[in-house]
């Protein structure tokens, strides 16, 4: 359902918050059991004295009920029988306990119940008047008197759990949910109802509780709320005009990319960017699995080596056995590029990796990493290093309908928070541009140089270039998913094979989307001297890379590939602003942990 259960969400500040003078513990604001920012020191103490008092309140009163449990229960009086208000932990094993609700005791591989779950996502009208157990995440509750609405959240989905105060269901049981704070972990056993919940992402059901035990309670301050983290900038900018004019007490926290990622487990609770995770996940299936189909076989590199895979000062260096006898330098792979030629020349024929490279990039922008996941490719060619470009366009066009034909839950979640437009590509041969022809229609947008001066035939394109030629491509061909052919052998690796009819360009291409480069690629040199004599050329020592020469000594196929990074296809895809929101934990020049 195309539904933001976090819309109607109240979690705000006033303007006067948002001054420097702000109450902040450990650098982190804290919130209520309602989400409600507590604004200064006295007034988090008052709400810690009365946390504290209605918890010793809470246990004396079930402590009392308990030792009262057997004589009432025998007397059969009072609404719900006495013995359904724990009187400490509750074990659960085997049979159903006794208590309705209450804290577990630690799961410790020691359960046997036979019960059946099921997933929030799967939860419809379908299932009306069925019993299901559900075990999700407290996304947030809402108690008054005898009644009590908590919602649930599993993986971004959200449904609404609802008790009253009856004759099988007590009053305590009412408050322990109505006092559950937000991402506690509980099991649920609850009866199926049609209902029309529109803030949920199950929108056309309610569940009726019967049972309810915590599984694990979270800490009472987040470091971040969940609700603050899922807002759409556009709703977070209405907030702040409506602020402004007097309309709204405050505007909506803005929760910043360093507090994400400094707090990076409670954001992939955010649904779009546990759906933005799937839909990494699935990009890896799709290539590995359109692969395979065409007779390639997976391989696994070494990511510690003796010399720069790629050349070039984006390497990071190592002491190989550092402070032993047998110590020598190496360096992290910046690609499996010289590996996956091997294997080729090893009769694998056609190889692929899904795996991390490596690079030491000195750039905080927002499309580069030091450490992301490629996907590379490398295959023999029978006359063109087009037959390449054709495996490209067969296995993207296989991620993009993949993910278009399974993933419509996720999409919707993400466009939610980070709105897009869908991917313009073709399902065949997608448009393939020679690169004089870039130069020309660059020029003819009169598009120069950072530094004013003219665009040459010879040199690489800056990152303005490139996007000013996604936009005018995607104007003459209705296209955001493109290639560019025949890059000027200066800017490329020196096993690159240059062109026969002008060895100034090489047999080279980028693959671009949304006007920005996702893959390079090239039909790699297969005849040693001219490799040498490359090597020598880009300042290469031979010597550093003899195991990868020699593997052309012995009879050589002509052979092309490429190498894809997966965070940055993935964020393309989705229109995201930086290839950071893709990344599990993200590496730069800066971040090192999570």
């Amino acid at each position: 359902p195309n539904v933001n259960p976090f819309r109607n969400c109240t979690s705000h500040y006033s303007m006067a918050d948002a001054e420097p003078q702000e109450y902040l513990v450990d650098g982190k604001p804290v919130f209520d059991d309602e989400g409600n920012r507590i604004p200064s020191k006295g007034a988090h103490k008052k709400y810690l004295a009365k946390k504290e008092k209605d918890a010793k309140k809470a246990a004396h009163k079930a402590k009392e009920q308990g030792d009262k449990a057997p004589a009432d229960a025998g007397a059969g009086g009072g609404a719900a029988a006495a013995a359904d208000v724990p009187a400490g932990p509750v074990t659960y094993k085997k049979d159903e306990p006794k208590e309705l609700f209450g804290d577990l005791v630690m799961t410790q591989s020691n359960q046997e119940t036979g019960r059946t779950w099921a997933h929030v996502s799967k939860l419809s009208a379908d299932l009306d008047g069925k019993e299901v157990w559900v075990r999700a995440r407290v996304h947030n509750t809402r108690a008054k008197g005898n009644q009590c609405f908590v919602v649930l959240r599993q993986a971004g989905f959200t449904v609404q759990a609802a008790l009253f105060k009856t004759d099988t269901i007590p009053k305590e049981m009412v408050k322990f949910a109505g006092a559950l704070s937000r991402e506690t972990v509980i099991d649920l056993k609850a009866k199926v109802v049609k209902a029309d919940i529109k803030s949920c992402t199950q929108s056309d059901v309610e569940l009726a509780v019967l049972r309810l035990y915590t599984v694990s309670r979270a800490e009472i301050n987040l470091p971040m709320q969940i609700a603050d983290a899922a807002r759409s900038e556009a709703e977070i900018e209405e907030s702040v005009k409506l602020a402004a004019e007097g309309k709204m007490e405050g505007a909506y926290v803005r929760v910043e990319q360093k507090t994400r990622l400094d707090n990076r487990i409670i954001d992939l609770r955010v649904p779009a960017q546990n759906a933005i995770m799937r839909i990494s996940s699935a990009v890896g299936h799709y290539f590995r699995s359109a692969l395979l189909e065409k007779g390639f076989v997976e391989i696994h590199t070494p990511k510690i080596i003796a010399g720069a895979s790629e050349g070039g000062a984006a390497v990071f260096k190592l002491k190989y056995m550092e402070g032993t006898s047998v110590e020598k330098p190496g360096c992290l792979a910046q690609s499996p590029q010289l590996y996956k030629q091997m294997c080729v020349m090893g009769d694998m024929e056609r190889v692929f990796e899904v795996g991390p490279v490596f690079r030491a990039e000195m750039s905080a922008t927002n499309r580069h990493l030091t450490e992301f996941t490629g996907l590379d490719f490398e295959m023999q060619i029978n006359e063109s290093y087009t037959e390449a470009l054709d495996m490209t366009d067969y296995f993207m066009v296989k991620i993009f309908e993949g993910i278009k034909a399974n993933f419509q839950a996720e999409l919707q979640i993400i466009s939610q928070q980070y709105p897009f437009e869908p991917l313009q590509y073709s399902s065949g041969k997608n448009p393939r541009l020679m690169y004089p022809e870039a130069i020309a229609m660059l020029r003819a947008a009169g598009l120069k140089n950072e530094d004013g001066s003219e665009i040459d035939d010879f040199q690489d394109l800056e990152t303005a270039q490139e996007r000013t030629l996604g936009k005018l491509v995607k104007d003459k061909y209705n296209t955001d998913f493109w290639v560019l052919e025949r890059f000027p052998m200066a800017v490329r690796p020196f096993y690159t094979m240059p062109c026969e009819d002008d060895p100034r360009y090489s047999n080279s291409y980028d693959v671009f989307m949304r006007g920005q480069e996702i893959m390079s690629g090239a039909q790699r040199v297969h005849d040693v001297p001219l490799l040498v004599k490359q090597c020598q050329e880009k300042q290469i020592p031979a010597n550093d890379l003899k195991a990868y020469v020699d593997a052309f000594r012995y009879g050589a196929f002509p052979h092309a590939g490429g190498g894809i990074g997966l965070e940055r296809v993935v964020a393309l895809y989705l229109g995201l602003d930086n290839v950071r929101k893709t990344s599990l934990f993200p590496r730069d020049m800066n971040r090192l942990t999570p």
